[in-house]
């Protein structure tokens, strides 16, 4: 993102993975992984977890905001690499990553103070969760914004689910199914932000948050976002994807042609399972809480550290780079809805546990 004021450090000497600092009456967490893009480690994770919580209490801070250290973007999401590794093992880590991250979620949510997050550039899958959930959420003309999961065998979670099934028709499913990266504009169409700010003037609205109410200073810097083009294909979209069914929605679009087609042959290339469980966590989360849905997502990640293609999608993606995953089934038809269905079945004793450890200990 822009260049911060001087005193605003963009690294620490110590390499820091998350900064925390006081300016004026604004807490600022920085995510300083410049190179992975930002990329959520359980130690940021954690780390953020209890800051936050120590900020809301805190008569001294008015309003948090969070950004991305470099030029690249907020957050590419979670380390899907330190998931691969630890999947070859049993994938007991990642378990307990996506219950404290799950949980930072929820905090964001329902954070007793403005949160605010610079959406600029980069930000995918887990960095969706750290910053869309919050209550001013600001993109701009270098935002590149996306839940992917669909491409690595996965399917969309820290509460995207929820986020994409309640944007306007079914402009939510074509993002989840087709993994596609979002403008700013996009994202303030399908609900995922709120303000668009130009990416030079970053500098001025975080000077101007230090003495100023979050919607005070937002609202001198806000600008009208371009058009969307996601908006302009919604009548496709809404009739394409108004099915239940994942094969009957591909024939709607390969029916439709141009862009519809093109977004055929996309998901094409995902993974079958993921399309399909994706496709029917949509459906199923209407109407759930957050808390609610971030349970179903738990349930059904768990479930796809155990299967196939999670695994094979990041090896192919993000490992070896081949770019060549061997999906397992590897069509749409061969992936049936008894298998689907098992991947929303309880947890027994494992579901999530969104309560800290604190609590659980008092």
């Amino acid at each position: 993102m822009a260049d911060l004021p001087a005193e605003m450090p963009e690294a620490a000497p110590d390499g820091a993975e998350v900064l925390f600092e006081r300016r004026g009456r604004l807490g600022v967490i920085t995510l300083n992984r410049p190179k992975a893009v930002n990329a959520l480690t359980a130690g940021m994770v954690a780390a953020m977890l209890e800051q936050l919580t120590a900020w809301a209490d805190d008569d001294g801070v008015a309003t948090v905001l969070v950004h991305g250290a470099g030029e690249r973007g907020l957050c590419a999401g979670g380390d899907i690499v330190a998931i691969y590794q630890d999947m070859l093992s049993g994938g007991a880590q990642t378990a307990d990553f996506w219950q404290s991250e799950y949980r930072l979620n929820a905090l964001i949510s329902g954070y007793p103070k403005p949160y605010v997050a610079f959406m600029d550039g980069l930000v995918l899958g887990g960095g969706v969760g750290i910053s869309a959930h919050g209550s001013v959420r600001v993109v701009t003309g270098r935002t590149r914004m996306g839940m992917p999961e669909t491409t690595i065998g996965f399917v969309p979670d820290v509460g995207g689910t929820w986020l994409l099934a309640r944007s306007p028709g079914e402009a939510g499913t074509h993002a989840a199914l087709t993994g596609a990266h979002l403008s700013g504009a996009d994202a303030l169409f399908l609900g995922l932000a709120d303000h668009y700010v130009a990416y030079e003037t970053l500098p001025d609205l975080v000077e101007a948050l230090e003495s100023e109410t979050a919607g005070a200073a937002v609202g001198r810097f806000a600008e009208k976002p371009p058009a969307s083009a996601l908006e302009a294909q919604r009548d496709w979209i809404d009739t394409c994807y108004a099915s239940p069914d994942a094969e009957e929605i591909l024939r709607r679009l390969r029916e439709t042609g141009g862009e519809a087609a093109e977004a055929a042959r996309t998901i094409e290339g995902k993974s079958p399972t993921a399309v399909k469980v994706a496709l029917e966590s949509l459906r199923r989360v209407k109407g759930l809480t957050l808390e609610e849905a971030l349970a179903q997502e738990y349930r059904v990640g768990l479930r796809f550290l155990a299967a196939p293609d999670f695994r094979e999608g990041i090896r192919a993606q993000v490992v070896h780079k081949d770019r060549t995953p061997q999906w397992n089934p590897a069509t749409l038809p061969e992936v049936r809805a008894a298998d689907v269905e098992r991947f929303f079945a309880p947890l027994g004793d494992r579901e999530l546990n969104l309560r800290s450890k604190e609590t659980d200990n008092a």
